[in-house]
């Protein structure tokens, strides 16, 4: 399952799932040094983060931003 990290609330990080929903995942359960943004990938109840996902997610919203204020 691919996760995006949409925020941290305390122990929970708040992740929006694929099909848009949202799940708390407590922050013990994700890889250390999760941040807001990054996409998590969680396979055979291990989650690590895709940095090239994060890294291409980044690039996109920031073309957005971009664009919008050009």
């Amino acid at each position: 399952m691919k996760y995006i990290v949409d925020r941290i609330e305390g122990e929970l990080a708040v992740c929006e799932k694929e099909d848009r929903s949202t799940e708390d995942i407590p922050l013990k359960e994700l890889p250390a040094g999760v941040q807001a943004g990054d996409v998590v990938i969680k396979e055979n109840g291990k989650a690590r983060i895709d940095k090239s996902g994060t890294k291409e997610r980044k690039a996109y919203i920031d073309s957005l931003a971009n664009e919008l204020f050009e």
